[in-house]
């Protein structure tokens, strides 16, 4: 059964429902202005790319899996764990914002993909802490788990504001969050 944000997002052309989670974010807290320079971890498909796309801003994608080439998209195939791919990313100088969507494969195990989870979602605040301007603004996705506050607690320290939301579209039995933090203080 297709959901109705799937349903949406065919109708509206773009690749992914999760399109729907970023435009959430957007409005509700104005992360990417017109101009603005960003960097999309795990872009793969490439929905939220469509949208920062649509909102006039610059952007460059990194996927460990290929995208369909997109006019006016910069992409890096590779790993954001990987000290190469870092290295392409840190090539384009400062960014704006920092989004990541970045996900684990999940296992069915919790406790394990939520523990995967946080390593990506702080591989993601670690490329942010290199790559954002004063007064930048950072985006990821982490699964609620033990470590959850930690984290949140460890991303206070850098940004001016930061808050944990769930988008409309995220599905309902979902432990997906989203960590929104804005206005990089460093």
């Amino acid at each position: 059964m297709i959901d109705k944000f799937a349903r949406r997002s065919r109708e509206e052309g773009y690749r992914a429902r999760s399109v729907y989670k970023l435009i959430f974010l957007n409005r509700k807290y104005r992360l990417i202005k017109r101009n603005d320079k960003v960097l999309d971890l795990g872009c793969y498909p490439g929905s939220w790319l469509q949208v920062i796309k649509n909102l006039n801003a610059n952007v460059v994608g990194v996927d460990k899996k290929q995208i369909i080439s997109m006019p006016g998209v910069r992409f890096i195939l590779g790993k954001v764990e990987d000290e190469k791919t870092v290295g392409k990313i840190k090539s384009y100088g400062k960014f704006d914002v920092v989004l990541s969507d970045l996900a684990p494969n999940t296992s069915g195990n919790k406790q394990l993909d939520q523990e995967r989870s946080l390593e990506l979602s702080q591989i993601a605040f670690n490329v942010a802490k290199d790559v954002l301007n004063h007064k930048g603004n950072f985006v990821c996705k982490i699964f609620q788990g033990r470590e959850f506050e930690e984290f949140l607690n460890q991303i206070k320290k850098y940004f001016h504001f930061v808050k944990a939301t769930k988008p409309e579209a995220s599905k309902k039995k979902s432990r997906e969050m989203y960590v929104v933090a804005l206005g990089y203080k460093i």
